[in-house]
């Protein structure tokens, strides 16, 4: 690296803090950290073997599911290893380019789980609202294409932010970034240039991929619930409404987390950074930890699949 008038030229090498400010309790908070990622693994695989082994839940709903666990499980092993090995065994570098891949890697997997989000929403607004239609538009072939389009949108739009950092920005004011991984902003303040224009794109994406989709998925599920209040019967009702129970749980928190943490990020100012880190860890956490939990605890034939496989064996 060549220094500058106090900046640093394209250093090749980039120091991650982990937590600023808990440096010194970094070691314990990468307990439960590690013991939630092992949860998530572990429960998003299982829900992955009980969907490909079960017919009974090769259905569309089920399939963006299995497509939400593998997604889960991507964004958590992009994030997790590294941020452990800083907390445990503090090898905080981290290679310019693979610091930039590791950040294309977070912010393609977060609009994927976004657009699965939708997916299942619109899933459960034919099935509801249109049941007749609901097997002649939910083919094979659609969900293909779906799960290909949510992949290439999130790849595409985070390719961006990627190109700017690389190509544009050429002075930093440290090398240190102030945070447990590589997280666009967190990078983007390192730099000594004019950075409006990495600002206003990343706030263009947050809004026209998440934010469109957050409306999207609200509209779907309040045509939703009018079709189901306008049942006749009660049981047709709660029937209804209990297979969209689980969603709207995994929609709410993970949108929850994920806008409360984007927006203390960019406007809390006032709070302290290591809340910001602690907020996006949890953001990245805790939905892959919660998904397979939630659809386990509601979905008859996934607990029966769980019952299968570690009850089956046994003699009795």
């Amino acid at each position: 690296k060549l220094k500058l008038n106090g900046t640093v030229f394209m250093s090749s090498v980039l120091t991650l803090i982990g937590i600023p400010g808990l440096e010194s309790v970094q070691f314990w908070i990468g307990i439960p950290f590690c013991a939630m990622y092992i949860m998530a693994v572990f429960g998003n695989s299982l829900l992955l073997v009980i969907i490909k082994a079960e017919r009974s839940l090769h259905e569309p709903m089920y399939v963006f599911l299995a497509m939400l666990g593998a997604t889960d499980i991507a964004l958590s092993t992009c994030i997790l290893p590294k941020m452990l090995g800083i907390f445990w065994f503090h090898p905080p570098q981290i290679h310019f380019d693979a610091c930039l891949l590791q950040m294309w890697f977070i912010h393609s997997f977060q609009p994927i789980e976004s657009g699965i989000l939708l997916a299942m929403a619109l899933d459960r607004y034919v099935a509801i609202c249109d049941p007749l239609r609901h097997a002649v538009i939910f083919t094979h072939q659609f969900l293909t294409q779906i799960g290909v389009g949510v992949t290439l949108r999130a790849a595409l739009s985070a390719a961006p932010c990627v190109i700017l950092l690389k190509c544009r920005l050429k002075f930093y004011r440290t090398t240190v970034v102030l945070h447990s991984y590589c997280e666009h902003m967190a990078i983007v303040k390192l730099a000594a240039d004019d950075v409006r224009i990495d600002k206003i794109y990343g706030l263009f994406v947050a809004f026209s991929i998440l934010g469109l989709d957050v409306i999207f998925i609200t509209l779907s599920y309040i045509r939703i619930f009018i079709t189901v209040f306008n049942l006749p019967q009660k049981e047709a009702r709660f029937k209804a409404f209990n297979t969209c129970i689980a969603h709207i749980c995994v929609f709410l928190e993970f949108y929850f987390l994920g806008f409360f943490s984007f927006f203390t990020h960019r406007f809390g100012f006032h709070i302290p950074s290591y809340i910001h880190i602690l907020l996006f860890n949890i953001y990245l956490l805790v939905p892959p930890l919660l998904s397979p939990i939630v659809y386990g605890v509601k979905t008859k034939q996934i607990r029966d699949g769980v019952s299968k496989i570690f009850y089956s064996k046994n003699p009795s």
